[in-house]
């Protein structure tokens, strides 16, 4: 039998496993029972190493060793191993979110708070700024400032992206909301997200941004996020956010959009010509 190196190669980087155990198991599947001396051979691995590998794979939910003498190992059917991998890692990332919710109330959390404000006081304000890379992290920064506004939050985004924004960020809008906080969206409003521009028009002002596209946030006249590039043309993990504690920058685009606005279209007309 010729181990497909390719395949070696596939089962090692989709179900975490080393070089010999991905040429055992495919061994084991191609046999579908077999010996440790029999697999050791088909996989061209070390007859010294092939009983550890198996016992490994056994625990991993791979391979079953067979009642009786001489000692024999059945492999698991591919299905059942995806299933068994899939519960393993649900079971781990439950765990790892349990561990996590019960950090938020925690004296860990209270400390870190305390050292990350000492440290936040001492910066320059030149120094507060930073870079995100990737949608999730742009979106939890942004998630971040908006929950720590205290005035205003003003919002130029794009479709698609304001879409992301109220799916993730719906509960965020609807506390800025009941503290008072005034919030300003101009987004392009289109039929694909007029249901999206509907289901948060109570918590904020929103305007039809007709051509114009950007994706620009400011919070309280001080912050801003300003994503780099056109979400149409870069991939979501390639994505750029740019984050400055800039209050003169913050207040000249806050004027800007404020001379905007007169000209645009609220939603809530928008949405009646679409019948919505």
């Amino acid at each position: 039998m010729v181990i497909n190196e390719e395949l070696v190669s596939k089962v090692k980087s989709i179900f975490g496993l080393n070089t010999y155990e991905a040429r055992i198991w495919l061994a084991l599947l191609a046999k579908g029972t077999a010996s440790a001396s029999e697999l050791a051979d088909l996989a061209d691995i070390p007859r010294s190493r092939a009983y550890d590998i198996l016992e490994s794979l056994e625990k991993k939910g791979f391979a079953i060793m067979k009642l009786g003498k001489p000692i024999r190992y059945m492999a698991v059917p591919p299905s059942d191993v995806i299933n068994r991998i899939k519960k393993r890692y649900e079971e781990i990332y439950n765990n790892r979110l349990k561990s996590i919710e019960s950090l938020k109330n925690s004296d860990l959390l209270k400390e870190l708070e305390d050292v990350f404000k000492k440290g936040i006081v001492s910066l320059d304000i030149s120094e507060r700024s930073g870079t995100l890379k990737g949608y999730q992290n742009i979106i939890s920064h942004i998630e971040s400032m908006l929950k720590e506004a205290e005035k205003t939050v003003t919002i130029l985004t794009t479709e698609m992206f304001f879409v992301r924004q109220v799916m993730t960020l719906k509960p965020v809008f609807m506390d800025l909301y009941n503290r008072g906080i005034k919030v300003r969206i101009i987004v392009p409003i289109v039929e694909e997200n007029a249901k999206f521009v509907k289901d948060i028009l109570e918590y904020a002002e929103i305007y039809d941004a007709g051509d114009i596209r950007g994706r620009i946030i400011t919070v309280d006249g001080e912050e801003v996020m300003i994503m780099l590039f056109d979400e149409k043309e870069v991939h979501t993990v390639a994505d750029i956010g740019v984050w400055l504690y800039a209050p003169a920058l913050a207040r000249s685009i806050d004027q800007v959009l404020e001379k905007i606005l007169p000209s645009l279209k609220p939603a809530s007309e928008v949405l009646k010509s679409l019948g919505l």
